[in-house]
């Protein structure tokens, strides 16, 4: 077995020709330009890019494909030099079963199965060409046809208050919504980790996915997995997220859920921390954190299976004295991203940077690092070690 670095839940801002596509994420997102940054930038082995449905994304990837810059691989998937895409599709569920909203992502095996899948959801969606559309059918349903495709249905960040399975507090099981036989793995999302999500017994038969749910280029690979297989393709990782055959995630990076945007409980209207009516402006309206609404829903029975381990890294760009120059240095020297993070000796990193910014790039490898905690939409910050 091989070991690759996978972060499956990048966005699209906007098509070839200029169409958005994702309206929240950045225009330089094209499909072009992930896999550059994936395979020359970030390191990246596979990514999972979730607007592969939209016609032109479709269609751009058959000219690469047509011109030789993508092979598209007998067990699924699309070669890009050092990378290997993962089609995919994000879609948001809001059927009678729930009051939702719920996003999840579908990821399709080829381009073929892609293009079939597109053309189901074109009669379910007010606007194929967009990102994160409202799907106008059953949770149980649109799974049943994923699995016809032979695709892979994954629950996204399913903790954040806003858009997810539990976070929106209308349900307090999976099985109210989806069939959870036909769930492959679920994505934790920016504020929680496994210690913490494995408090829901429910959560304890599947493979735990951290994921950057990236809206800009920067974002791809803020959380990522290191996963064991014999190749990158779909089939083997199908495999791996079944745990089969020696297949496997051996790693998750995230960062530590204080840094999310939605750990803390937050007053909606003056921003301050940990009370569902504001000791200071008395306002009632608030947005519930992570971490209280997953100790609203925790049973407490320990998991017995085996995780593998989450290390609280954050991304280069969170590190004091990590700006864009001194970034473009230490990959100018030393290649990808990934290796900065995982690879560079401390002593090697000295001779480059500034030895605090050395010390604390060897910090976040090895999830040493001081923060404080965010909440109603801002990011915690990374304090010192």
């Amino acid at each position: 077995m091989n070991s690759y670095f996978a972060d499956l839940h990048i966005h699209i801002g906007q098509t070839s020709s200029g169409k958005p596509v994702k309206i929240t994420a950045s225009r330089t997102l094209t499909l072009e330009n992930i896999l550059i940054e994936a395979s020359d930038h970030k390191g990246i082995d596979i990514v999972g890019v979730i607007d592969c449905h939209v016609p032109e994304v479709m269609l751009t990837l058959k000219q690469l494909i047509d011109n030789g810059e993508c092979i598209e691989l007998e067990d699924g998937g699309i070669r890009f030099q050092h990378t290997t895409l993962i089609l995919g599709s994000e879609l948001e569920i809001y059927d009678h079963a729930c009051k939702g909203p719920i996003h999840v992502l579908a990821f399709m095996p080829s381009l073929q199965r892609m293009q079939e899948f597109s053309k189901w959801l074109s009669t379910r969606l007010t606007n194929i060409t967009l990102s994160s559309q409202r799907i106008y059918e059953e949770g149980k349903v649109l799974q049943r046809v994923v699995k016809d495709l032979g695709g892979l249905f994954i629950p996204a960040h399913i903790f954040t208050p806003h858009k997810s399975l539990y976070g929106s507090g209308v349900i307090r099981s999976l099985t109210e919504v989806f069939d959870g036989k036909l769930i492959d793995a679920v994505e934790l999302g920016l504020s929680s980790d496994t210690s913490m999500a494995d408090n829901l017994t429910e959560l304890h038969r599947y493979t735990f996915l951290t994921n950057s749910d990236a809206h800009s280029l920067p974002k791809i690979a803020r959380e990522y997995q290191k996963i064991s297989l014999d190749n990158p393709n779909f089939l083997e990782l199908k495999m791996a997220l079944a745990n089969e055959k020696g297949r496997g995630i051996e790693v998750n990076y995230g960062l530590n859920p204080y840094l999310g945007k939605y750990y803390e409980t937050t007053c909606e209207k003056c921003g301050a921390k940990g009370q569902e009516i504001c000791e200071v402006c008395g306002s009632n309206r608030f947005v519930k954190g992570v971490s209280k609404r997953i100790a609203e829903l925790a049973d407490d029975i320990k998991n017995n299976r085996q995780r593998p381990p989450y290390i609280h890294q954050v991304p280069l760009q969170f590190i004091p004295g990590v700006g864009p120059k001194t970034l473009e240095k230490l990959k100018d020297l030393y290649g990808t991203e990934m290796k900065i993070l995982h690879e560079v000796s401390e002593e090697e990193l000295k001779k480059t940077v500034p030895e605090k910014i050395a010390t604390y790039i060897i910090a976040a490898r090895e999830g040493r690092l001081q923060v404080t905690a965010g909440g109603g939409g801002t990011y915690g910050k990374v304090t010192g070690i």
